[in-house]
């Protein structure tokens, strides 16, 4: 059984779309990254999913109970960490662990309490005296300290600083390790191309594509640049598999596609003096899949 299973999911806004027909499987101990730009719909489906908005098509299961009307079940088995987190400002990270764990039947704080030290978190601060780095921190420990089998996280490193964003990261890696699952939600691709198995990309509320992060890199060219010794006798640019090729008198720049032995071969009777082949990185394939977006119609809204 998927851990995520989706059909046709929808959930329309007028006068436009938020997310329609979606359809998406997600497995135990997977770390699923769930990408777009501002307005793509991620915080929609993200919110259909956790049972906080009436899905209007298709249908969602979490840990095999319907979203909608199991949302209760699903929310006691889900860790959640919204994307615009509100909390009180008059309690303390301690009082809010506290009541978490009262409102699960008593469980324990233990692995908060552990979280809360690798994050550095101060845990009777009160709310309201801290930045918004910190009241990220609570927001992370509050979703992950139960263990709970399924974590849905919309932007968890907003605010926090890269070590603090590595920990979060580690902290991540580790509950997929036992056999837990991520479902993760981020603009920052250099993180999700980290830790994510798979992606998937979304536009204008449309699953456009979902695919292993290295299908995605493998499908783009690779950025070639190199300085010839001397005046080249071969011409890259007429080469197949290279494309956007531009000489600048010994230099020259290009993008490769396929393996890189034809363009060894290629050189192999040239002198250079510096070469790099640099292969594509999630945002670059996040970027591709965007620059062929059609015109936006003026009546598309999407959250």
């Amino acid at each position: 059984m998927n851990v995520i299973e989706t059909s046709g999911l929808s959930k329309r806004y007028a006068p436009g779309v938020g997310v329609n027909a979606l359809t998406l499987s997600v497995g135990a101990g997977e770390i699923f990254g769930f990408i777009g730009p501002n307005g793509a719909g991620k915080t929609t489906a993200i919110r259909t999913l956790m049972g906080f908005l009436r899905p209007t098509g298709g249908n969602a299961h979490i840990l095999g109970h319907d979203v909608w009307k199991e949302r209760t079940e699903v929310h006691r088995r889900v860790g959640y960490l919204p994307g615009d987190l509100h909390l009180p400002r008059d309690h303390s990270a301690r009082e809010l662990m506290t009541r978490s764990c009262r409102l699960r039947g008593g469980a324990s704080a233990d692995y908060g309490l552990e979280i809360a030290r690798r994050l550095e978190l101060r845990l009777d601060a009160r709310l309201g005296s801290l930045s918004k780095g910190n009241r990220q921190k609570i927001g992370v420990t509050l979703a992950l300290m139960h263990r709970p089998e399924l974590l849905i996280l919309d932007e968890p490193t907003d605010g926090l600083d890269p070590l603090v964003q590595d920990t979060v990261l580690a902290l991540l890696r580790e509950a997929a390790a036992e056999g837990r699952t991520v479902f993760l939600s981020s603009h920052v691709l250099s993180e999700v191309e980290r830790i994510a198995a798979r992606v998937g990309i979304i536009r204008r509320g449309e699953l456009i594509r979902v695919e292993s992060v290295q299908a995605f890199r493998a499908s783009l060219p690779q950025l070639v640049s190199l300085r010839f010794a001397r005046p080249p006798r071969v011409n890259l640019s007429a080469l197949d598999g290279m494309t956007q090729g531009v000489a600048d008198g010994l230099d020259f720049r290009g993008a490769w596609r396929g393996g890189p032995d034809a363009l060894i071969r290629a050189l192999a009777a040239e002198s250079l003096d510096s070469f790099s082949l640099v292969p594509s990185t999630l945002e670059d394939a996040f970027m591709d899949e965007y620059r062929s977006e059609g015109p936006r119609k003026e009546a598309d809204h999407v959250a």
